[in-house]
């Protein structure tokens, strides 16, 4: 597999960044565990092939944690959702944070397989999260990919320290 190389999003590139979250989300509003995110505004990065921009993941900072808000790769199975999630572990290790972590619906068994695929585990399962997260942002729908209703939120996360017995 090539190396896809990733940088940090700059002014320059707002238009991609709005355009590509526009595409994916709806609009650059994201809410993840009840927080409101507006995800044009975030840190993150930008991947390119042959240098255009063909990916963006954001990310927030709070707590020690860093919270993937979003990962988007233009085109699928071709290293890019695996060379962001790289570029945010990074940030992590260098802001020494203890975890990174995101969150996906329970419509979603494909980035799940990801995640887990790139070393993430799942740690929890937020029942009815899309409810809640529907009540701040109303435009998100009932059905997600393969008419499948949207209701959960699955959290994961890598972590950087030990657990205790």
């Amino acid at each position: 597999m090539r190396t896809i190389p990733t940088r940090p999003i700059e002014p320059a590139d707002a238009p991609f960044v709005v355009a590509a979250l526009v595409a994916s989300w709806g609009d650059t509003t994201v809410v993840s565990r009840g927080v409101e995110h507006d995800a044009a505004r975030q840190p993150g990065f930008i991947a390119t092939i042959d240098e255009e921009p063909a990916g963006v993941l954001t990310y927030d900072v709070k707590g020690g944690a860093l919270e993937v808000v979003t990962i988007d790769a233009l085109e699928p199975r071709q290293g890019v959702g695996r060379a962001l999630l790289e570029a945010a572990i990074r940030e992590a290790d260098r802001r020494a944070c203890w975890r990174v972590w995101l969150v996906t619906t329970n419509d979603n068994v494909d980035a799940l397989a990801f995640y887990l695929h790139c070393g993430l585990r799942l740690v929890a399962v937020h029942l009815g999260a899309v409810d809640t997260a529907r009540a701040i942002k109303p435009s998100i729908p009932m059905l997600g990919i393969g008419g499948v209703r949207l209701r959960d939120e699955w959290e994961l996360e890598r972590s950087f320290v030990e657990p205790v017995p």
